[in-house]
Formats: C-alpha cells, sequence, structure tokens
C-alpha cells in the first residue's frame, strides 16, 4: 500500500463539521492537526441521506451539493490519503438506470446491467440452490418488481429493496465501474474501499460470496486501481481463516477480529485469545475498534464444527456484557430491534461497550494502534461519545446509535476534554516514532501482553497488565530505554 503509515480518520462529512466538505478540511488543518495521514469520507454521493445512510447512491460520480463539490474533495485529498467508498453490489432503486429498466422492462439498454434471480438460475430455481445463498439480512433476497410493461422482473436485492445488486462481470457493469474508478482518480482519491465486495458474484449451486471468481473480480478490479495510483481495501466479514486467505489474495482486508477480541481480553482480564489471533493476523490489513456499522461477532465466531477464535460461550457472553455495560442500550439497537437488521453486529459505541470506562478505552487503543496494520479512529470514537438514544428513537435504525451528528457545543467541550488530550498523545505516538515501520512481534507472559515494533536500533513495546488494566509503553533506543508513557487512571503521562 502506498498510503501513509498513519493514523485515519473515518468520518460522515454531514455529521461532522456542520456537514460541509470544506468545514471538514479546516478541522483537519486545525483542531486535528498532526492527527490523520487520510480520511476515509463515508459515501459523499447522492443523495447522502438515502435509506442506507448513504451507501445506496443515486449516482456515484456526483456528489451531494448540501456538502460540497469534487473540487473540495480533491483539496482535501492534496495533503490527507482520501478514502471513498465503491460500493460495487448495488446501486440505489432511485437511480435513473433503474427506473430506466422500471419503465421499459427487458427492452431497457441498462437491463443488463441489473442482477435477478433468473440470470443466475434460469426460470426453475431449485430451492435447495435458493437456501445456499449466504445471507447478512433476514429480508428476502429477491425482491419481485412490476415493470410498466407489465414484466415482473426478481431483483436481486442483497441489502434492501432500495439496494439493487448489478451484474459486474457484464459490459455495463464494467462501464459503470469504471466511470467510478475514473471520477476517483481525477479528484485525489487515494483509497478505495471495496464495499460489499464479497457479494458481487453469484453462481448457481455455490453460497454466492467470496468464490473464487470473486476474488478473480477483485483483483481485477484492483489492478485497474493500481494503473490509476490508487489502491483497493476489500470490506468483508467472515470466518478468520477465511479472512487469511483473503488477504494473501487482496491488497488489504479489515482485521475486524480485532474490535471483539480487545473487549474480550478487557472484560474478562484474559488476553490469550488475542494474543493467538495478533500472532497469525494478516499484516496488510486496516485496523479498527469503531466504524459506521456495528461491532462484528462473526469474525471471531466458529463456521460449522471449525473453531472460531472465540468459543460459542465466550461469544454469547461477550455479547452480553456489551448489553449490560451500556445499560441495554445496545440490545435496542441490535437485531430484530434494529430495521436494517445485521445478523452479525452489535449496535454500540466502543466506549459505551466498555461501560464508559475511559482507563479501559484508551488501553484499547493503545493495543489498536500496535497493532499490525494502519489504523483507522472513528469520528464519535476519537471524540469518546456515547450512545445516541435520540437519535435511534428518531430513525429506528439500529446503526444510527452509533451515527451521531454532532454540534459545535459537543465538539467544542470534546475538543477540550483530558480524553481528546489523552488521544492526542497516542495518535501522534503512532503517527511518529519510525519503529512502527518496521517489524512487528508480540509475546505472553502470566499477566503481561507484550507489543513490539522494532527497526533498525529504535524499538518501542506496549505492555497490557490485563490483571490491573495498566499499560506501558517504552521507547528504546540501542536497546535502552529512552522514554516512557504510563496509561493508569485515566491519563496519559510521560514518566
Amino acid at each position: 500500500m502506498s498510503l501513509k503509515n498513519q493514523v485515519q480518520l473515518i468520518t460522515y462529512v454531514d455529521r461532522l463539521s456542520n456537514g460541509d466538505l470544506r468545514q471538514l478540511h479546516q478541522l483537519l488543518d486545525e483542531e486535528f492537526d498532526g492527527l490523520f495521514g487520510g480520511v476515509h469520507l463515508l459515501p459523499f454521493f447522492n443523495p447522502i441521506d438515502g435509506e442506507d445512510a448513504g451507501f445506496d447512491p443515486i449516482d456515484h460520480t456526483e456528489v451531494d451539493k448540501r456538502v460540497g463539490s469534487w473540487d473540495d474533495v480533491a483539496n482535501i485529498g492534496k495533503k490527507y490519503d482520501v478514502m471513498a467508498d465503491l460500493i460495487v453490489n448495488h446501486i440505489s432503486a432511485q437511480s435513473p438506470v433503474f427506473q430506466d429498466v422500471l419503465e421499459k422492462g427487458s427492452d431497457s439498454e441498462y437491463f443488463e446491467l441489473i442482477m435477478t434471480k433468473e440470470k443466475v438460475f434460469g426460470k426453475n430455481a431449485s430451492q435447495a440452490d435458493i437456501n445456499k445463498i449466504y445471507r447478512p439480512r433476514p429480508t428476502p433476497c429477491f425482491t419481485p418488481m412490476v415493470c410498466q410493461t407489465g414484466e415482473t422482473i426478481n431483483v436481486w436485492t442483497t441489502f434492501t429493496d432500495n439496494q439493487i445488486d448489478i451484474d459486474v462481470t457484464g459490459k455495463h457493469g464494467q462501464i459503470y465501474l469504471n466511470s467510478i474508478l475514473d471520477t476517483f482518480e481525477q479528484n485525489n482519491i487515494k483509497f478505495i474501499r471495496l464495499d460489499a465486495a464479497g457479494y458481487a458474484i453469484k453462481k448457481a449451486g455455490t453460497n454466492c460470496f467470496m468464490l473464487d471468481e470473486t476474488f478473480d473480480f477483485i483483483n481485477a478490479l484492483s489492478a485497474q486501481a493500481n494503473e490509476r495510483d490508487m489502491s483497493c481495501l476489500v470490506e468483508i466479514h467472515s470466518y478468520y481463516k477465511t479472512q487469511i486467505e483473503i488477504a494473501k489474495r487482496c491488497e488489504a482486508v479489515y482485521d475486524f477480529a480485532l474490535p471483539p477480541l480487545v473487549l474480550h481480553t478487557l472484560f474478562n482480564n484474559d488476553a490469550h485469545a488475542l494474543y493467538n489471533w495478533l500472532s497469525i493476523a494478516p499484516r496488510n490489513c486496516v485496523t479498527v475498534l469503531d466504524t459506521h456499522d456495528g461491532i462484528g461477532i462473526v469474525d471471531v465466531g466458529p463456521e460449522g464444527d471449525k473453531p472460531g477464535l472465540l468459543t460459542p460461550e465466550q461469544i454469547d457472553t461477550l455479547v452480553e456484557t456489551i448489553h449490560s455495560n451500556s445499560n441495554g442500550q445496545s440490545r435496542l439497537a441490535t437485531g430484530a430491534a434494529a430495521s436494517n437488521v445485521d445478523l452479525y453486529q452489535v449496535n454500540c459505541t466502543y466506549f459505551d461497550a466498555l461501560n464508559g470506562n475511559e482507563q479501559d478505552y484508551l488501553l484499547a487503543r493503545a493495543i489498536q494502534f500496535f497493532a499490525p496494520g494502519i489504523p483507522q479512529v472513528y469520528y464519535s470514537g476519537v471524540l469518546g461519545l456515547k450512545n445516541d438514544m435520540t437519535l435511534l428513537a428518531n430513525t429506528q435504525v439500529g446503526r444510527d446509535i452509533n451515527r451521531p451528528y454532532i454540534d459545535d457545543t459537543t465538539l467544542r467541550m470534546a475538543l477540550e476534554s483530558d480524553f481528546f488530550a489523552s488521544m492526542q498523545v497516542l495518535i501522534t505516538l503512532r503517527n511518529s516514532h519510525p519503529a512502527f515501520n518496521g517489524k512487528f512481534s508480540i509475546s505472553l507472559l502470566d499477566s503481561n501482553l507484550s507489543m513490539n515494533w522494532c527497526l533498525a536500533n529504535e524499538a518501542i513495546e506496549f505492555v497490557l497488565n490485563v490483571e490491573k488494566h495498566t499499560g506501558l509503553i517504552n521507547m528504546i533506543e540501542a536497546g535502552e530505554i529512552s522514554q516512557s508513557i504510563e496509561i493508569k487512571d485515566n491519563k496519559i503521562k510521560y514518566i
């Protein structure tokens, strides 16, 4: 990855900095000065406020005028590595393309772009084949829609009936994806997040998820991006061994196992599962604790009779502890309680998942920053915000519990807090110490988990005491400790 090895910010444009790209740029340059080498701009396309918070764009190549223009995006990209989402699996039902299909049916010039049940299974799909399809939601995989011509088409809708799956393998699919890549290249996008890429290829007789053909598609798309001097990040929740294999065949993947394992470590004073994972985890990854989605669970769970990173009993305890720590708030936003139901995630801020414990939160961030990969920090996470129960009540969308709209007063208070000052210390250290460009190692002895980076004669180590819930960072030159930072009593201080 030809990207800065520095912490990146994840943010909606319209929910931070008063909903404007220029104000976000100013925030990055001023209040966040020196903290972020890059920024993941969550969907800023037209419209930003669709059914799935921008992940159902009508037009991928058009910036929603309410947040700015492509010039504003390009200007941010002059200084920061900008990540944008390429939503490879689907388009909005409100898009001119699909509206043309609804008007003209199979006579539409865009009909071949739309994925239907019949294109994969023919006219006589067996229920056995349908049952094999891997589903991220309990909603139907196919949505019958009647065209003005009288035709009924069984549209493939992996997520919602406003997110229409497309055939990425055909001529129209290639034209569509290339137009997005060209637009990104022209406007200083350096990192592309391939959203829902695992579902992009459909094949009868399979589960239609992360097939060999899916890897071929991802690699071909990544090659096209590389030719334009852009890198690709694959967004997939899956069994941990599958994730390791995916990492071998892709430029970069998320480490979605890290967030639940860090929680498990701190909940149980036991770092064995975290140690085991970080000993084998992909090195070409992007790390997160919190995102615009929930806290993934499937990433640490078993697959059939194959054991996971945590046992089913440990996962049950993990989920119930999150619900308890958040005083039941996460339960109100997860599973059947959420209108856009996620089968594999718990919706909650990471701060509330840790019962609002600043000490544990700072330890969690230290673990993330010392883990292999490029770290990303979600906008509500860098500010230490809690669950937004008002927004959840208003929208009844589970993931909105961690998608707050931040006003100036809330932002100012957060920026002036001791918590944010501690986050600044950790982020600045991660961005600036040269050893993070070197070799990673990890060890576990009794209650101490030690995470180490070494480059030439410089090294840095983080030692987590899982019994006492304290942390110590040592900076080492020529084998001698030159400086130390202690994480204790909700504070970070040099000692």
